[in-house]
């Protein structure tokens, strides 16, 4: 039987996540007043930013279990979709812009001649990142174990890019962002102290910067593909033929269109070529037959609609199998 792309617990993932950013946003920006560090103070508000990552997604998964509407009659699992796309912009807005800006800010004053100096010890800042360092790992030792559940033998990348559910991916990939952003921070922190050139704070600032706003143009891209309603996986639109194929009385499906609401909701359209002896009872029992064991095998296939293709018998050549249309010209 086959399942859904994404197979893990999303909102573990969310809630081990979003309590280890809120108790680490608050370390960091104590650590940031007390060493005047830069690339500190931009891992706080990355912090912030990722702590309100999590309350969105988990806004989003408790949207996205709504019951349908007559408003919205298929329900609202696209929420999965929405929520995730945003964090994505919060990624880059709260997180990469202050980061680059922040850092921008601090060389522009020292090349002008006013270089800033920390007013306490990068003590502070070495505890601090260390600290965090260990919170973000679990966090992400989390998400990866629930992400490997979704791979199926993919690529990290092919699952990253192909899964319908993002919700897992996004933490991962925040927690992946974050512990480069820790690293980076680290070393401009100690070189800084090193050296006594607060310049290699403002670029680590600027380098935790374009970190998150790469991390957010891929999440970015990835959940508005999503959004603009992406087709059922080929494993699934294959095993849809080869149960209409075993139905009796169905001789072809000639068109199949598929669309994900959400990471467990799909639509499936079918133009269906029946057998010509079947009367009007005979084709209706084969579509309910047919229905029955798409939604057994395929569970996530909640929005099935097959329809007879009457030209199936006009165009139908014996000596030819019938070609299966994936969309409508």
């Amino acid at each position: 039987m086959s399942a859904p792309s994404g197979e893990g617990d999303s909102l573990r993932v969310v809630i081990a996540a979003l309590t280890g950013n809120l108790l680490i946003a608050i370390s960091k920006f104590v650590a940031a007043f007390f060493s005047g560090s830069a690339a500190t103070l931009a891992e706080a508000v990355h912090s912030v930013a990722d702590t309100v990552n999590q309350v969105l997604l988990m806004v989003g998964l408790r949207r996205a279990a709504r019951r349908p509407t007559l408003l919205h009659p298929f329900g609202h699992a696209v929420e999965s979709y929405f929520w995730p796309f945003l964090v994505s912009i919060m990624i880059f807005l709260l997180g990469g812009a202050f980061a680059i800006y922040e850092g921008i800010e601090d060389l522009h004053e020292l090349f002008a001649g006013h270089p800033v100096e920390p007013p306490g010890s990068r003590i502070w800042s070495y505890a601090v990142l260390g600290t965090s360092f260990a919170f973000e790992s679990y966090s992400c030792f989390v998400a990866a174990r629930e992400f490997q559940k979704m791979r199926k033998g993919r690529s990290v990348w092919e699952t990253l890019m192909h899964a319908k559910d993002p919700t897992i991916p996004v933490v991962l990939m925040e927690d992946t962002a974050a512990l480069l952003g820790l690293g980076i921070a680290l070393v401009s922190v100690a070189l800084s102290h090193v050296t006594g050139w607060s310049g290699f704070d403002a670029i680590g600032s600027l380098l935790i910067g374009c970190v998150l706003g790469g991390v957010a143009w891929v999440l970015a891209r990835r959940t508005h593909s999503l959004l603009l309603g992406e087709a059922a996986s080929p494993e699934d639109r294959a095993l849809v033929e080869t149960i209409a194929r075993e139905v009796p009385g169905v001789d072809a499906v000639t068109q199949l269109l598929s669309m994900h609401l959400g990471p467990q909701h799909v639509l499936l359209a079918l133009k269906v070529g029946f057998d010509r002896n079947l009367a009007i009872e005979g084709v209706e029992a084969a579509i309910d037959t047919l229905e029955s064991r798409i939604r057994e095998a395929l569970p996530h296939m909640r929005f099935i609609f097959v329809e007879p293709d009457s030209d199936y018998l006009l165009e139908r050549d014996p000596e030819r199998p019938v070609p299966v249309r994936g969309f409508t010209k």
